[in-house]
C-alpha cells in the first residue's frame, strides 16, 4: 500500500515518510583555522572531488596562517559534501575516514545525518536527477551560479525505515558494482582505442603503412626532395622578383643529425619551408548574439574538426579585413595557445558555401598545396600532439602553455612525396573511420550505464528496489525520535546561552 501524496510529491510506500535534508541533518560546527597559525590540516575544496567517481581525489594540506578564507566548515567521517556552485556538475563526495576532523570549503553544504539515518542512502540520494534537477533550476547568479545551503536542505527527502536504508544501501552498491566492471571494460576499450589511433598516425608518419604502395611504384614517384627543391627556387625567384634588388632569405633547414632515417624518396623538411602561410587570428572583442559574421574560439575545434556552434561573431567589419582573415578551403586551425593535452589540436576548414573568419588564439597555417596536402599536416599534427613534440618546445605558465610562430616554422617534418600523402590520407582515413564507429559504440554505451545507474536510483528512492518488511518500524516513528533529539539538542544550547548571558550580567 502507499501513503497519501504530500504536497504535490509522489507516492512512497508503506512504511516510509517523506521529510527534507534539513530535518534529518546535523547542523554543521564552523572553525577559525587562523586562530592555530602553526596547525596543519587537511582542506577540501571543489577542486579536491573528482566528480567522475564521486570521490576525494586531490586534498591540499596547509597551516592555519595560510588557511583559504572559505576553510570554515568542520567535517566527520561518512559526511556528505554537496557542492552549492554548479550542482549540475555532480562534485559531491563521502568524506572518508582518512579526512575526520579536517576543514571543508563553505563552497560545500555538508550533511551529516543524524542517528540512523544512513549516510550512504543520503550520499546515494544526491546523486539522483531528481534532487539535482531542482537544485540546478533554483541557482542564482550567471558566472558563479550557485544554490544556498538552506535551498539544498530544503529539499524534500523519501525516508524509509532505518533497516530498509541498509538494504537499499546494500542493492545499490551490488548493482553498481556490476555496472562498474562493465564501464571498467568500456573505458579499457576507449583507451585501446586511443592507443590504435596512435600506432596508425605513427605508421603513417613513418612511411610503414605505405611500404608495400611503395614498392610497388619504385621509381615512378618524383623524390620529395626534388619537390622541395623546386618550389624553394620558386619561392625565391618570386620573392626576389618582387623586392629587387634584395636576396630573399629562405627558412632554415633542418638539421637532421639527431632525426631518425626516413623511407626513400622521403626528406627531412621544416614546417616554414612548406608552409605557405601562418597567422594570428582577428583580435577584435567577439560577441556570442550570432549577429555578424562567424569567427573562430579555440573552442571551435572539437575532435578534429571546425564545430559551427561554438563560433563568435563580429558586425561591421570592412571588406578588407573580411579579406584578410576568411579562411580557405584547406586552411588549418592550430591551438598553439593551450593546456598540455590541447596544445597543437587541429582542424581542417572543408566548409563549401561558408563564409568563417580566423579569430584569437588559433593559428592559421596554410599548407603550400604543391607540397603538402592540408590532411596530411593535419594528421602529423595530431602525432606530434601525442608524442609530445609540441609540449617539447612550447613556453610553459600556470595552466596554460604556447607556441610561438618561430618555435612551430622550425619544427622538423618528414616529406613524402605528393602521391604517397595522398596514399598515406586515404590508408589513415580508412583506418580511423573504423575506430570512430567503434568509439561511437562505445560512447553510446557509456551513455547507456550512466542511464541504468540513474535508473537503479529512481528505483530505489521510489522503494522498488528492495522489498518491504512489514517488521521493520515505521519512518515516521524514527521521524519523531530524530526531531525529539534535535528538541533536546537545541534546548540545551538555549540553556547555555542563558546561563552565560546571566553570568556576564552577573560579573558586569
Amino acid at each position: 500500500m502507499m501513503t497519501e501524496e504530500r504536497n504535490g510529491l509522489p507516492e512512497l510506500p508503506q512504511g516510509w515518510v517523506w521529510t527534507t535534508i534539513g530535518e534529518i541533518t546535523q547542523p554543521i560546527e564552523k572553525v577559525q583555522p587562523k586562530r592555530n597559525p602553526d596547525t596543519r590540516f587537511t582542506y577540501l575544496d571543489i577542486s579536491s572531488i573528482d566528480n567522475q567517481i564521486n570521490k576525494v581525489v586531490e586534498p591540499k594540506t596547509y597551516y592555519g596562517s595560510e588557511a583559504p578564507s572559505r576553510a570554515r566548515q568542520l567535517i566527520r567521517a561518512n559526511d556528505v559534501l554537496f557542492s552549492t556552485v554548479r550542482t549540475y556538475l555532480k562534485n559531491i563526495a563521502l568524506v572518508s575516514e582518512v579526512y575526520d576532523g579536517q576543514i571543508a570549503s563553505t563552497g560545500f553544504s555538508v550533511l551529516r545525518g543524524e542517528a540512523e539515518i544512513s549516510s550512504k542512502y543520503l550520499f546515494y540520494y544526491s546523486l539522483t536527477d531528481q534532487f539535482l534537477n531542482v537544485l540546478t533550476e533554483l541557482q542564482r547568479g550567471t558566472s558563479y551560479p550557485a544554490v544556498r545551503d538552506s535551498d539544498v536542505r530544503a529539499q524534500p527527502f523519501p525516508l524509509p525505515p532505518a533497516a530498509e536504508q541498509h538494504r537499499i544501501v546494500a542493492k545499490i552498491e551490488e548493482l553498481f558494482t556490476q555496472l562498474d566492471a562493465g564501464v571498467a571494460a568500456l573505458e579499457k576499450a576507449k583507451a585501446q582505442l586511443r592507443r590504435y589511433r596512435q600506432a596508425v598516425l605513427k605508421a603513417a608518419v613513418e612511411g610503414e603503412l605505405t611500404r608495400e604502395w611503395r614498392e610497388a611504384h619504385q621509381g615512378e614517384i618524383e623524390p620529395a626532395l626534388v619537390l622541395l627543391e623546386r618550389i624553394l627556387e620558386e619561392r625565391r625567384a618570386k620573392w626576389e622578383a618582387a623586392h629587387p634588388g634584395k636576396r630573399c632569405k629562405l627558412p632554415v633547414a633542418p638539421d637532421t643529425d639527431d632525426l631518425p632515417g626516413l623511407p626513400e624518396r622521403w626528406v627531412w623538411t621544416t614546417t616554414g619551408e612548406v608552409v605557405e602561410k601562418m597567422a594570428n587570428g582577428i583580435t577584435r572583442r567577439q560577441n556570442k548574439d550570432g549577429v555578424g559574421i562567424p569567427v573562430t574560439r579555440i573552442e571551435t575545434i572539437s575532435k578534429g574538426t571546425i564545430d559551427l556552434g561554438r563560433v563568435g561573431y563580429l558586425e561591421d567589419l570592412p571588406v578588407e579585413l573580411i579579406d584578410k582573415y576568411k579562411l580557405q578551403h584547406g586552411d588549418i586551425l592550430f591551438s598553439h595557445i593551450n593546456s598540455d593535452p590541447h596544445l597543437g589540436k587541429t582542424a581542417i576548414f572543408e566548409l563549401s558555401n561558408t563564409t568563417l573568419l580566423h579569430g584569437m588564439n588559433l593559428l592559421l597555417l596554410r599548407p603550400r598545396k604543391d607540397a603538402l596536402i592540408p590532411k596530411f599536416l593535419h594528421y602529423l599534427c595530431q602525432y606530434y600532439r601525442y608524442d609530445g613534440v609540441f609540449v617539447s618546445v612550447a613556453q610553459h605558465a600556470v595552466n596554460q602553455s604556447s607556441i610561438n610562430q618561430a618555435k612551430l616554422k622550425s619544427i622538423s617534418i618528414p616529406l613524402p612525396p605528393l602521391p604517397e600523402q595522398h596514399h598515406i590520407v586515404a590508408e589513415v582515413e580508412q583506418r580511423l573511420s573504423v575506430a570512430d564507429e567503434m568509439e561511437k559504440a562505445v560512447e553510446q554505451s557509456l551513455k547507456q550505464a550512466e542511464r541504468l545507474r540513474q535508473s537503479i536510483l529512481k528505483r530505489a528512492f521510489e522503494g522498488k528496489l528492495v522489498p518491504q518488511d512489514s517488521s521493520d518500524e515505521p519512518a515516521s516513528v524514527l521521524l519523531e525520535r530524530i526531531k525529539a533529539e534535535k528538541a533536546r539538542r537545541e534546548g540545551e544550547r538555549t540553556g547555555k546561552r542563558r546561563s552565560l548571558s546571566r553570568k556576564n550580567v552577573r560579573d558586569s
